[in-house]
């Protein structure tokens, strides 16, 4: 059985106020963009018997419940309504890398908003919403519940929590999640996806539950800057690299090296039939959410 991690130290009046501010702004997106598009893409899990009435025109002729027409010699209509509860998990990776940012924001902030909205999104339809935070490790977790005041220790969580680790272990959290989630669940992983191994337990995990990889990305990640001869540190391990930017030659090795991993992840994603939304520090999470839904809703009706 999973428990609750223990609550974090009381918070600061920053900190409050910071959730306070991302509550009214994504309550807001969600209630005037997302509570439709949400509602629409993410079905319930079934079809619950509710009543029998009488026949009226436009119902379904298969959607006649012939034994209590016959008794009563007239049509009868079964009516149903969705098993609209669901569970969302959402594992925020809070690893070194998410603490980067050349423009507006850190990786890791961007992530906090998309995961707010998510979650502000799922109580908002009345369903159950839960996090895992981690690094090389599991840091935090947060079982699925519902309410108000769940969603807001969630956020409170996702901008107060300090990591232990600074590593990234993907693959690991992966596969605690499924052992975690006994039923069927959308999973949205939050991560720069900066690791590796994940292709068998992502395949794993996306067999059981509706899995959608959020990227967060960072343009100063793509290019590196002419600034000359350069010291970089990696967050996650801590080592040093001096590099020289100013050669042409080294600045098209680390392009064609970014370029060839993202095409790689994108793939790997495609091939396990897998959606992405893809977040960049500065721009409004609102875009892509908005896209994916949209697109999800498109495929839907196509089917």
């Amino acid at each position: 059985m999973i428990q609750a991690a223990p609550n974090p130290g009381a918070p600061s009046k920053e900190i409050l106020r910071q959730v306070k501010l991302l509550e009214l702004r994504t309550r807001g997106l969600v209630n005037s963009l997302f509570v439709g598009e949400y509602r629409s893409v993410f079905k319930g899990q079934g079809m619950e018997f509710s009543e029998v009435r009488e026949y009226q025109p436009g119902d379904e002729v298969r959607s006649i419940d012939w034994n209590v027409t016959a008794r009563m010699s007239r049509p009868y209509v079964k009516r149903y309504i969705e098993e609209r509860e669901l569970t969302v998990m959402l594992a925020v990776d809070l690893s070194g890398s998410e603490q980067f940012g050349t423009v507006r924001r850190f990786k890791s902030e961007a992530a906090s908003e998309l995961a707010a909205v998510l979650a502000m999104s799922a109580v908002r339809n009345n369903d159950r919403v839960g996090i895992v935070l981690f690094t090389d490790r599991i840091e935090h977790v947060v079982p699925p519940r519902k309410g108000r005041r769940h969603v807001l220790r969630i956020i409170r969580d996702l901008l107060a929590f300090e990591p232990q680790g600074t590593g990234t272990d993907i693959s690991g959290t992966l596969e605690y999640v499924s052992r975690m989630l006994t039923q069927k669940a959308i999973i949205f992983v939050v991560s720069d996806f900066l690791a590796p191994g994940i292709e068998h337990p992502l395949k794993l995990l996306a067999q059981r539950h509706d899995v959608v990889a959020v990227t967060i990305e960072d343009p100063g990640e793509r290019d590196l800057p002419d600034v000359g001869l350069a010291r970089f540190m990696d967050p996650e391990t801590g080592e040093t690299l001096s590099v020289d930017t100013s050669s042409r030659g080294v600045r098209s090795a680390y392009a064609t090296a970014v370029t060839a991993e993202r095409e790689e992840r994108k793939h790997l994603l495609r091939r396990l039939s897998i959606d992405e939304i893809a977040i960049s520090t500065p721009e409004n999470v609102v875009h892509p959410l908005i896209k994916f839904f949209r697109t999800r809703e498109t495929r839907a009706r196509r089917r």
